[in-house]
């Protein structure tokens, strides 16, 4: 699974990846109309003001803006982090509401 972000390192089953490595991110976005929006990127911030504000980018999001952010998982390879994003793309809303609030 993925990372949970402690001061300036992040750790994953007590393995620290330094600062400054690339990340990557697996995230649900929630939609002004209710629905939930899953992604992957290495920059999450950037990406999130695209989902708000960008004339490209994801048209799911973009005829639903505004949207929240309401999860993210950390992860230190895009494998991980695009294998994640497939799992959670097949899994039902009642399943990513439990994600959610687990987190």
């Amino acid at each position: 699974m993925g990372k949970k972000q402690k001061g300036k390192e992040i750790t994953r089953k007590n393995k620290a990846v330094p600062s400054g490595s690339v990340l990557f991110y697996v995230y649900i976005l929630e939609c002004a109309d209710g629905t939930l929006y899953c992604g992957s990127t290495n920059n999450l911030e950037k990406r999130f003001h695209q989902h708000n504000h960008a004339k490209s980018g994801a048209h799911y999001t973009k005829i639903r803006r505004p949207v929240t952010l309401k999860w993210s998982e950390v992860h230190s390879t895009l494998a991980t982090a695009r294998a994640r994003e497939a799992e959670m793309k097949r899994m039902t809303r009642e399943e990513k509401v439990v994600v959610i609030k687990g987190s």
